[in-house]
């Protein structure tokens, strides 16, 4: 798996992306036409070899955007140069070992035949860490920082979650952020991307990869009421099914994720599926402020050094750990695994439950 970082200009002073025999990543002629092809060329401090990023996953030259043709995926697909467009054929990363990723193909920019003669095609291929898919490029940021301040990158949360429902929005969950400022912000760098991987983990489990914004099995909604509470289930007996990133369920867990946001979903639980930072918002409610099964808080698991094992007991232990799913387990540390490999930080110990 690549690990990825937020594109930055390879050189902030020239914004030159050099890669084979020191060679540039360049606009054909300069030519500013869509379909203009990218090419390997001697570096030479033209504005065809001037590249900058804009903070949007985006690399962009003469005003235009470095695109996938026709948005493909497969090997051999060629890179061109077009109008900026917000697709996903126009988004990259660049790992800490120095490849650039389209996440949508999860391929690396290549040079075609790894020939370094001036004017070969650029395109996208499998990575295989060969030195015609190496750029020069800083590896995290270059000094540059990430607009949202959070520690994943909108390039990051894309790479992480390519088939994702388009509600589960990087914007609604930065936008989040601010109901638990320790979140993710808390101790070392590595601590602070290993507890951004481990919610991501633990959220694109319970949701498919970020797919369900609901729960699927309708025949579960009327059973998530408990009549013994005081305040009953005032938005109706079938309201309080699993929604958002951690499948807020049960009108006890309305009520108390919606006072302690300020939100009043004990009476409009939709709000969970309509509105992307509420969404959101439940799911760092849970993390931050609930043991679940466990003895801790998932937060707290992860700033203190207990590790992923037991964010895992938190939100589902008494139905996984100890040996009653480990099969479950297991995905949710695939998971994690990969998500802090994109992140670029070690997964750290203790991760089984």
């Amino acid at each position: 798996m690549t690990t990825l970082f937020s594109v930055m200009p390879a050189h902030a002073a020239d914004g030159r992306i050099t890669g084979l025999a020191g060679k540039c990543v360049d606009v054909a002629g300069a030519n500013t036409a869509n379909g203009t092809a990218i090419q390997l060329y001697d570096c030479n401090g033209t504005t065809a070899q001037t590249w900058s990023n804009p903070g949007d996953g985006t690399l962009r030259a003469l005003g235009k955007c470095l695109d996938v043709t026709a948005a493909g995926t497969a090997d051999g697909t060629t890179v061109q140069l077009y109008d900026c467009n917000g697709t996903a054929a126009q988004q990259w990363a660049v790992s800490s070992a120095n490849d650039i990723v389209n996440p949508q193909a999860n391929k690396c920019l290549d040079v075609t035949g790894n020939n370094s003669a001036n004017g070969t095609r650029l395109q996208i291929w499998t990575c295989t860490g060969a030195a015609n898919q190496k750029w020069s490029a800083p590896a995290s940021g270059g000094g540059g920082t990430n607009p949202s301040g959070f520690v994943v990158s909108e390039a990051q949360f894309n790479q992480i979650f390519p088939g994702r429902n388009s509600f589960y929005s990087y914007s609604g969950l930065t936008a989040a952020l601010s109901a638990y400022p320790g979140f993710a912000n808390t101790g070392s760098d590595t601590t602070k991307k290993q507890e951004a991987a481990a919610f991501l983990a633990n959220v694109s489990h319970e949701t498919g990869g970020l797919v369900y914004v609901v729960e699927q099995n309708t025949a579960n909604y009327p059973t998530y009421c408990d009549w013994s509470q005081s305040y009953g289930c005032p938005a109706g007996q079938a309201a309080y099914y699993g929604r958002g990133p951690i499948q807020l369920s049960w009108n006890f867990n309305y009520k108390a994720a919606g006072d302690a946001l300020g939100i009043d979903l004990l009476n409009n639980p939709w709000l969970v599926q309509n509105d992307s930072a509420v969404a959101w918002k439940t799911g760092l409610w849970y993390w931050n402020t609930q043991n679940g099964p466990g003895t801790m808080t998932p937060h707290n698991a992860m700033v203190n050094g207990a590790g992923f094992g037991q964010t895992i007991r938190s939100i589902n232990g008494s139905l996984e750990c100890d040996g009653r799913n480990p099969a479950q387990v297991q995905s949710r540390v695939d998971a994690y695994n990969r998500i802090t490999s994109i992140l670029g930080v070690t997964p750290g110990a203790n991760l089984y439950c």
